[in-house]
């Protein structure tokens, strides 16, 4: 959807839940991924993205954002084809260019093979977005299962490592790494306890990251959503979570993918060239620092 001028009220989404994995499709109403007043300046012309998790939520709008600029890019999705077209679809409205890739990046091998098949289809690779990831709340600590562990961390932060390996060897000099961390990371959340474990490990391999590979000049940052309005938040809460959903921010009221794309452009850009190692907060206004 498009951007409007007034944002969604956490009214008109409540009273809905889904099956996890979450469907952008089957939200009511979808979230907006397309800032139609953003018209794209050419900023990334020629470069080529990967973006994982790029079929919806805040991938879906990085993906729409980056065509928009005159980028390539490739798409990782595990499950949602629908909307994995639905992106492309939305993609070369634009006149972009896009690359689905179907798979499970909890696998270290598939994460080589969809780096691969990038730079086969496209010839390079110039941007790699780590913005896959899950959930599962918990409210009680010993509730979560080594299984849930496993999962949790192999698809939020193991898949980064395994990404970022295979990549390594394409990427150049002023390319770039973005990594999609969370407020959780700096606030915690007493019922998220794995998965704000793992954006703080997030947060802490896009600093160290950074350092390693700014000798290289490749930049590394990160961006730390607060609420957002995307399939993971129906999938995983509950109907009381879904209903007040963002109103705990100063904003009260859930943030827009859109809102959120302009910064991985930024990112991106040559507009970052001096910035390596930094969280940019995007989280309806909570002061966090870090």
């Amino acid at each position: 959807m498009k951007l409007q001028e007034k944002m969604y009220t956490p009214d008109q989404i409540k009273g809905q839940t889904q099956n996890m994995p979450g469907q952008e499709s089957r939200m009511k109403p979808e979230p907006i991924y397309d800032n139609v007043n953003c018209k794209g300046y050419g900023r990334l012309k020629g470069k080529v993205a990967l973006i994982t998790g790029g079929d919806s939520g805040i991938g879906r709008a990085v993906a729409v954002a980056y065509a928009k600029e005159g980028c390539k890019v490739a798409i990782v999705y595990n499950i949602a084809n629908s909307d994995a077209d639905d992106t492309k679809k939305a993609i070369e409205s634009y006149g972009g260019n896009v690359l689905l890739i179907k798979g499970n990046i909890r696998d270290s091998n598939f994460c080589k093979e969809a780096v691969q098949r990038t730079v086969g289809h496209y010839g390079s690779l110039d941007i790699l977005v780590n913005n896959a990831g899950e959930q599962h709340p918990q409210a009680n600590f010993e509730d979560i299962t080594d299984q849930q562990l496993d999962d949790t961390f192999r698809t939020n932060i193991f898949s980064m490592f395994y990404l970022t390996r295979a990549a390594l060897p394409y990427l150049k000099e002023g390319s770039s790494i973005i990594n999609t961390s969370s407020v959780t990371a700096f606030k915690g959340s007493a019922d998220l306890v794995d998965y704000s474990a793992s954006k703080g490990a997030i947060t802490a391999f896009t600093r160290s990251l950074s350092a390693n590979l700014a000798g290289r000049n490749i930049k590394v940052n990160q961006v730390a959503p607060g609420p957002i309005w995307t399939p993971l938040i129906p999938s995983t809460f509950d109907k009381i979570k879904v209903d007040t959903f963002g109103m705990n921010t100063p904003l009260k009221r859930p943030g827009q993918p859109a809102e959120l794309a302009e910064a991985y452009v930024f990112l991106a850009s040559q507009g970052s060239s001096y910035m390596t190692g930094q969280t940019i907060h995007i989280n309806g206004g909570d002061i966090v620092n870090g």
